[in-house]
């Protein structure tokens, strides 16, 4: 049946308003783990854009190919040869073979090589002395503690830059998933266990941080501030949050760890050094600390004694 104009014009048109639009509804996202501020998230972007180049090779041959076979076998083609007998090429055989292979075992070798090169526990070397950060996930809000600085945030992360990070994370009630996407690895936070992260920020910048694991209705609200400044900055940092007459104290973390969303930032200008242990090891509120249980649970073993006893010797905590 012949095309009348307009439907002529809708048919040529249609594809590039589709394109364009699709692309235009795009061009607002924020590509912020293409956009790396540090070595980690650098080496990250490399592995993204790699994995997939190496994929395309494969991908864009076969969407041509389709377009093109379908082309020149229409039904008004007449030169295209006909032949419903043909069934091997070893040519072909070798090509569909050979080449996946081969991608496959770059991928393998290059994930080897990159899962041991980014292991988030790996140490990142530098000259410039690691600044400790212990990091709890709370219902539905970050704590950070510093325990060299005696200090504590919520909701705020300031790093200095070109200094590595050595996080220490942990969570207070569900897992979650710590996440600066400029920076780097996410990394799980489960209760009564640690996890470490290693980071470095190299460019200094203001990057946003979520958490990547739903965990409740406050999950759309728990995200926090990380600010890369300068060691001069950092200090300065550091002394504003010290004069905050706040202090994150045991009766303080309960305080805190109750559920709430849409936590403003806070500062804790003194610590109490156990906060994290007990938090880590789930008795902030008074209930027996699992690390103690488990040395106790030890003891009893090399003893001999038997699940009773070992009930017993939990008992007698504190006496």
């Amino acid at each position: 049946m012949r095309e009348n104009p307009v439907q002529r014009l809708t048919r040529r048109v249609f594809p590039v308003a589709a394109a364009a639009a699709a692309v235009f509804s795009v061009s607002g996202c924020d590509y912020a783990i293409l956009d790396p501020k540090g070595p980690i998230g650098a080496d990250e972007k490399w592995l993204i854009l790699f994995s997939t180049g190496l994929m395309l090779v494969v991908v864009i041959p076969v969407t041509i190919m389709a377009l093109a076979f379908a082309w020149r076998y229409r039904a008004s083609n007449k030169a295209a040869v006909y032949a419903p007998n043909w069934e091997h090429s070893n040519a072909i055989e070798v090509v569909v073979w050979i080449i996946p292979c081969l991608i496959i075992a770059t991928l393998a070798y290059f994930t080897w090589v990159s899962s041991h090169k980014l292991d988030p526990y790996r140490p990142i070397a530098s000259r410039a002395k690691t600044v400790e950060v212990q990091v709890v996930s709370m219902d539905w809000k970050w704590l950070f503690i510093y325990p060299e600085q005696k200090i504590a945030t919520v909701n705020e992360l300031v790093l200095p830059v070109d200094r590595p990070v050595h996080f220490r994370l942990t969570s207070q009630s569900m897992m979650n998933t710590f996440f600066v996407p400029q920076l780097g690895s996410m990394i799980y936070t489960m209760p009564g266990m640690q996890t470490q992260l290693s980071l470095l920020a190299g460019h200094p910048g203001e990057y946003f941080g979520v958490s990547a694991n739903f965990s409740g209705e406050g999950f759309s609200d728990m995200v926090f501030t990380t600010r890369a400044v300068e060691a001069t900055q950092f200090d300065q940092w550091v002394a504003m949050v010290r004069s905050s007459p706040k202090a994150l104290s045991l009766s303080a973390y309960r305080d805190l760890e109750k559920p709430t969303v849409k936590v403003p930032v806070a500062y804790y200008g003194a610590i109490d050094p156990v906060v994290y242990h007990h938090a880590l090891n789930q008795c902030a509120d008074g209930a027996p600390c699992m690390d103690d249980m488990m040395s106790r649970a030890a003891a009893a073993d090399t003893l001999g004694l038997g699940d009773r006893a070992f009930c017993d010797l939990v008992s007698l905590k504190g006496h």
